[in-house]
C-alpha cells in the first residue's frame, strides 16, 4: 500500500560535525507508515536497532507517515537531515514532474539519493486448501477478497483483468482485517493482500486453515511490469516449493545535502544490525544485497563508501 508504506528519517544533528563523533548524539525522526501496519512496526525496529548499532549515538523517534508521495514531497523543504523511505518508481516520477508530481518539479528532486533497501512490498493470492485451486485459472467462479483503496486491492483488481479473469471472479465484501476468519468459515475462497514477507496475515491463514500462496509463471510476471520476488519454500507452513511472485520494491533515501560520513554511518548500521532484526522479525531476512538492484538511479556517495567496503557490487548508474 503505497500510502502506507512509506517512512521517512530526519536526522537532526545537535551541533556537531559528524555522525560519528564520539561526543555526539544524533536525533532521528523517523517519519512512517500508519501505526497499524507492518512497515510502522519495521520503524520500531529501524529506530531500536540504531540505537543499538551506534551504542546509543543515534536516537530515533518515530512518527505517522500519510504516504510516500508526502515524505517525497517534502525533500523540497528538508536539509541534509533528511531520510525518507518510498518506492523507487515516485523518485523517478517526481525527478520527471510526472503523475502525482505534475506540476509540482523542484529542483531538490534531482539532489534525491539512494541509501539502502527495507523490505519490499510482496504480492500474495493466498487460497484455502479445501478451496481446491492451484493456479490462477482456478480462481474462475470463485469467490475472492481484495480489500479497497490499498496498493494491494488495485494490484489484485489489475492482476484479474490482466490475467483473463474480470468479472469471472466473485469481489467479496469483505474487510480484509477479516481475511482469516471469513477464509476459515468457508465465506471466501481466498484473499489478496501485499506487505512484506512472510506477511503476518499469511502466516496466520497457513497455521489455522491450510493454504496455498499461488506462484507466477514468466508470462504472468511480465505482463504485470512489477519487479519479480521469490518466496523460499518453507516460508509458510505447508508451502513444499518456492512461490514466484510480483513485488514494489521500497528504498530508503536522502539527498546531496547529506554529509558522506551521516550517510556512511546510517548505512553501514542498518545494514550491520539487519542480521539482529531478522531474529525479531523474519521479513528483515528477505533483504540482501539482490534488493540493491532494485534502487533506481544514483546512491549517495557516503554509502557508496560502504558498499564498496562490504563488496557490494554497483552498477555505474548508481555510484
Amino acid at each position: 500500500m503505497i500510502k502506507q508504506v512509506s517512512v521517512a528519517l530526519s536526522i537532526v544533528a545537535l551541533g556537531v560535525a559528524s555522525i560519528g563523533s564520539a561526543s555526539a548524539e544524533t536525533r532521528i525522526t523517523y517519519k512512517s507508515a500508519k501505526s497499524t501496519s507492518s512497515y510502522y512496526q519495521m520503524a520500531v525496529q529501524i529506530s531500536e536497532a540504531m540505537k543499538a548499532g551506534s551504542d546509543g549515538q543515534i536516537i530515533v523517534t518515530v512518527e505517522e507517515s500519510q504516504g510516500s508521495v508526502q515524505n517525497v514531497m517534502e525533500v523540497r523543504v528538508r536539509g541534509g537531515d533528511y531520510v525518507f523511505t518510498t518506492p523507487p518508481v515516485l523518485v523517478k516520477l517526481a525527478k520527471l514532474g510526472k503523475a502525482m508530481f505534475k506540476d509540482k518539479g523542484h529542483p531538490k528532486f534531482a539532489e534525491i539519493r539512494a541509501l539502502f533497501p527495507i523490505p519490499s512490498l510482496t504480492m500474495h493470492f493466498v487460497v484455502s486448501d479445501k478451496s481446491g485451486i492451484s493456479d490462477f485459472a482456478g480462481l474462475e467462479g470463485k469467490t475472492i477478497l481484495i480489500g479497497k483503496g490499498s496498493f494491494g486491492a488495485r494490484e489484485g483488481a489489475k492482476y484479474l483483468k490482466l490475467f483473463g479473469l474480470e468479472d469471472k471472479v466473485t469481489l467479496a465484501s469483505v474487510e480484509l482485517s477479516n481475511a482469516v476468519p471469513a477464509l476459515k468459515n468457508g465465506q471466501i475462497d481466498g484473499f489478496v493482500t501485499a506487505g512484506s514477507w512472510p506477511a503476518p496475515n499469511v502466516i496466520e491463514a497457513a497455521a489455522t486453515t491450510g493454504v496455498k500462496v499461488l506462484s507466477f509463471d514468466a508470462d504472468q510476471i511480465a505482463k504485470t511490469k512489477r519487479t519479480s520476488l521469490v518466496i523460499p519454500a518453507g516460508t509458510y507452513a505447508g508451502q513444499t516449493a518456492d512461490i514466484n511472485t510480483t513485488s514494489l520494491p521500497v528504498v530508503a533515501y536522502t539527498t546531496t545535502a547529506m554529509s558522506d560520513d551521516a550517510a556512511y554511518q546510517l548505512t553501514k548500521t542498518y545494514w550491520g544490525q539487519k542480521a539482529s532484526m531478522g531474529e525479531g522479525a523474519a521479513w528483515w531476512n528477505g533483504v540482501d544485497a539482490g534488493l540493491m538492484q532494485n534502487i533506481v538511479g544514483k546512491i549517495h556517495p557516503g554509502a557508496v563508501r560502504y558498499y564498496m567496503e562490504a563488496g557490494i557490487a554497483l552498477s555505474d548508474a548508481q555510484k
